[in-house]
């Protein structure tokens, strides 16, 4: 969506997302395009270092996705066969795969049902256990810093290496810890859906380690140093100079855009609060949540008619994820059976429900207003998932030579969402 079109009809349904995009940012794109350096340029180092700074942190690495940041986070502390390397089982994929990638073995730890984030009490268990234990990736999902003190403890404990996985949380606070700024390193995403974009595709790692930094800067480019020699196999993870143009502005305006994602969420907290059936987001003492999505919890059997209910009225939304990261075949097979009670309810019980800067007052009410006449219709027996007449869902007859999507709003998270 561009600032020229500032229409919210509610007749016209409710996105789950907005892609905002300005004429400061097109014409930083065209300045870009004209100078004809799209690669390894000084566009890239100055939002290294912007970025860098925003953090509270000695470096920033530059990359082509978040799932990149964590991969070459993870490479550059030496992680690699034979390490145990914990990871919460409720996340995206890409906060497994790295580990996968390099030979490692990932140890599922399960969730506090709360804040969905990483259970620092079963991580000490595990730890306690493994046998050879190496690094810690707490992801803070959904916007909200993971308990690191907790964290942090236990990896000092047992010697952990720690790699934030902050890829949904950017700037997010808790207990005087700064999203990425913590561990020996932290990854971002720049998805076109998180808080901050760079048009595409991108990512950022984040650290206080000049080795570290060095390390990945290499392997970005191939495993080239500065002087062009090639001193280990790398890859190609850079950003381009069109990415990081748009990255540098965004970055001077994402507190504003956490800002207002704060303010919908507080609304939708308030009217939400009286339907019975509806857990809204626990926020930790002492965390700023940034709200990269908004996402309730309702009883597993109403989770999915609901979201039939609410996409015949064009109310998009969404899971965050459905199938716990220990599930996904390509896991399963490396790791066997886990059991994680915790992960694998709340994966059957959370909806995420329209987030983003521009969503407006009177769309964050229609969005509740249907949930709480969901709920109430299905105390009184009289729940159904279309509306009475169609042109309270804000939609049309079709034609009947078209195909026709069954549930247009109901949005699979899980294969949408991405770093």
């Amino acid at each position: 969506m561009t600032d020229q079109d500032e229409s919210h009809d509610a007749r016209a349904g409710v996105a789950f997302t907005d892609i905002y995009v300005d004429d400061d940012i097109v014409d930083r794109v065209s300045d870009t395009l004209r100078s004809t350096r799209y690669v390894k340029g000084e566009r890239v180092e100055r939002f290294e270092a912007a970025f860098a700074d925003r953090c509270g942190t000695d470096h920033a690495v530059g990359v082509n996705s978040g799932t990149a940041a964590l991969l070459l986070s993870m490479q550059s502390a030496g992680i690699g066969p034979g390490d145990e390397v914990f990871v919460p089982g409720h996340t995206f994929f890409a906060s497994v795969s790295p580990v996968l990638h390099l030979g490692a073995t990932p140890v599922f730890v399960d969730v506090d049902p709360r804040t969905c984030t990483m259970d620092p009490d079963d991580l000490a268990a595990k730890a306690e256990r493994a046998e050879n234990p190496t690094a810690v990736v707490p992801v803070h999902l959904y916007g909200q810093l993971a308990d690191l003190d907790a964290i942090l403890d236990v990896a000092d404990d047992h010697d952990l290496t720690v790699v934030e996985d902050a890829c949904q949380a950017h700037f997010a606070t808790r207990d005087g810890h700064t999203a990425g700024a913590s561990g020996d390193a932290g990854a971002f995403s720049f998805y076109p859906s998180k808080n901050m974009t760079v048009g595409g595709d991108g990512g950022m790692l984040v650290t206080d380690d000049a080795d570290l930094a060095t390390r990945a800067r290499r392997l970005r480019d191939h495993g080239r140093d500065e002087e062009g020699v090639h001193r280990e196999v790398g890859l190609n993870y850079r950003m381009s100079e069109v990415s990081a143009a748009v990255g540098r502005e965004q970055l001077d305006r994402v507190q504003e855009w956490n800002d207002a994602r704060a303010a919908a969420a507080a609304r939708y907290d308030g009217l939400l609060a009286a339907v019975d059936g509806v857990e809204t987001p626990t926020v930790a003492d002492g965390a700023q949540h940034v709200y990269h999505l908004y996402v309730v919890q309702v009883p597993a059997a109403d989770r999915d008619p609901l979201r039939d209910y609410l996409a015949a009225r064009d109310i998009e939304t969404g899971v965050h994820y459905e199938t716990p990261a220990h599930q996904h075949p390509a896991v399963a097979e490396r790791v066997g059976d886990v059991s994680l009670p915790r992960t694998e309810a709340l994966c059957d019980r959370i909806v995420s429900l329209p987030m983003h800067p521009r969503i407006a007052p009177e769309d964050v009410e229609t969005v509740c207003a249907a949930v709480a006449s969901y709920f109430e219709g299905k105390q009184g027996g009289v729940a159904e998932s279309e509306p009475d007449d169609p042109a309270d869902s804000g939609t049309t007859e079709s034609d009947p030579e078209e195909p026709t999507d069954t549930s247009p709003a109901r949005t699979d998270g899980g294969r949408e969402e991405s770093q």
